[in-house]
């Protein structure tokens, strides 16, 4: 059972996806109309592991909101971008499974620049 806490955490965390959700089914919606198509099959993204959104949930809450909507069958199709950076003292270039970096996993040193791992991109729709 979860407490009031807990509860509240992850009903916050999951507004969060659903905005989200919300700002892509318009955008995918606007650029179908635009097109002149009828129909979203599917919505392609890649999203950064350190991006802060998480995939379970975007999808939990695309799939509430497109109800009655041009995509209210499409599939929201996900591509997940590991974290990489570039140390700035030993020039290694590196890539974790882990959401976050604290450091560079050759050399150990604070000092990099994230490469990839924080964006969020529509790739493609298909419709018809």
């Amino acid at each position: 059972m979860l407490t009031k806490k807990k509860r509240r955490s992850f009903l916050r965390d999951r507004m969060h996806e659903v905005s989200i959700a919300l700002d892509l089914l318009n955008i995918a919606t606007e650029q179908c109309r635009k097109s002149g198509y009828s129909k979203i099959e599917a919505i392609n993204l890649k999203i950064g592991r350190a991006s802060g959104i998480m995939p379970d949930a975007l999808i939990f809450s695309f799939d509430a909101i497109k109800k009655d909507s041009l995509a209210d069958t499409a599939l929201l199709n996900i591509e997940e971008v590991p974290v990489s950076g570039e140390c700035s003292d030993c020039s290694s270039k590196f890539t974790v499974d882990e959401e976050y970096i604290l450091s560079c996993p050759v050399c150990n040193s604070n000092s990099f620049n994230i490469i990839s791992g924080r964006e969020m991109d529509i790739i493609d729709m298909e419709v018809s």
